[in-house]
């Protein structure tokens, strides 16, 4: 069965706030070899003119995968998780994401377009700060294989 066409422009969010922590910061930047120091120490950071250890820019993906989960299982969406293929992922960062930031996220279906048996469903997780000023706009795609 297709996804469901008709939830575009369904948002969800936002959700409990995710805290940005050193540990986390250093273990994604182990996880995707990213080496620069700034990433792993608050003296370098600093150096480097960020107020603490600074993660790396696809961080963010954990914080928006966290949010897309509840497209995925939205029954009225129709996702069938064991059919989907990660198609698409493009950032757009209005500031690094540091340790010590408290952040939220909220997501909207962007669209759905069928094709030959596939539906692309991209989604547009919006991460804000505390006082609700945005940091990064992540717009994720995945393909679903319909086997009807």
């Amino acid at each position: 069965m297709p996804v469901n066409p008709e939830v575009v422009g369904r948002t969800y969010g936002p959700f409990e706030a995710y805290e940005v922590t050193r540990i986390k910061i250093r273990e994604f930047a182990d996880a995707v070899d990213a080496r620069s120091g700034a990433h792993f120490y608050p003296d370098i950071a600093r150096a480097e003119g960020y107020p603490d250890v600074v993660a790396p820019t696809t961080f963010a993906v954990l914080i928006a995968q966290r949010a897309e989960f509840h497209v995925v299982t939205d029954p009225e969406v129709g996702v069938d998780f064991s059919k989907v293929v990660h198609a698409d992922e493009r950032f757009t960062h209005h500031r690094p994401l540091v340790a010590g930031d408290v952040v939220q996220a909220a997501v909207a279906i962007e669209s759905i377009t069928q094709r030959a048996g596939i539906s692309m469903v991209t989604t547009r997780t919006e991460i804000t700060d505390a006082d609700g000023a945005p940091v990064s706009i992540i717009r994720s795609t995945l393909a679903v294989r319909d086997d009807s």
